[in-house]
């Protein structure tokens, strides 16, 4: 069984819990970049950020390196922005249809996913999800988010 995980990360948080997850369950990773990133910092990062999502922007991506077709269980990691998933991300279901897969939703926030696993689960509604979990501030408040986000990753496999 083929194993990919697909994020976007800002700031790293979901970069981190990707990282881990792939590691767990022996998973290839795929992050998402796009050609042009909100290069902003400070409270201007939630401005330019929340207006993409506003907008319904669509930042193109680079080329990947990986086809999610060729695998069989998913996980997607996002940011959360504006309270549902990264334009990083609305770039990607636009551009790869994604049907008939295992998948895990996972998002990284300072406090509120809001909307984020519904609008997911929306654009992968052709798709069995296997589960999904939020990690609030997995780098600057660690403690043991990462052996929390291996865990689930496991159960995750074995459904």
């Amino acid at each position: 069984m083929k194993k990919l995980v697909i994020f976007y990360s800002f700031e790293g948080n979901t970069r981190h819990i990707a990282e881990n997850i792939a590691e767990a369950v022996g998973a290839d990773l795929l992050e998402l970049k796009p050609k042009k990133d909100v290069s902003s910092s400070g409270f201007m990062k939630f401005f330019w950020g929340g207006r993409q999502v506003v907008l319904g922007k669509k930042p193109e991506l680079n080329e990947f390196d990986k086809n999610p077709e060729d695998y069989d269980v998913i996980f997607i990691g996002t940011p959360v922005w504006a309270f549902t998933y990264a334009p990083a991300l609305r770039s990607f279901f636009s551009k790869i249809c994604i049907k008939n897969k295992k998948i895990a939703l996972f998002c990284c926030n300072g406090g509120n996913k809001g909307k984020t696993f519904d609008a997911m689960r929306e654009e992968l509604k052709d798709n069995h999800i296997l589960g999904e979990i939020e990690f609030v501030e997995p780098i600057k408040g660690e403690q043991g988010k990462a052996s929390m986000a291996r865990q689930w990753a496991l159960d995750m496999i074995k459904k």
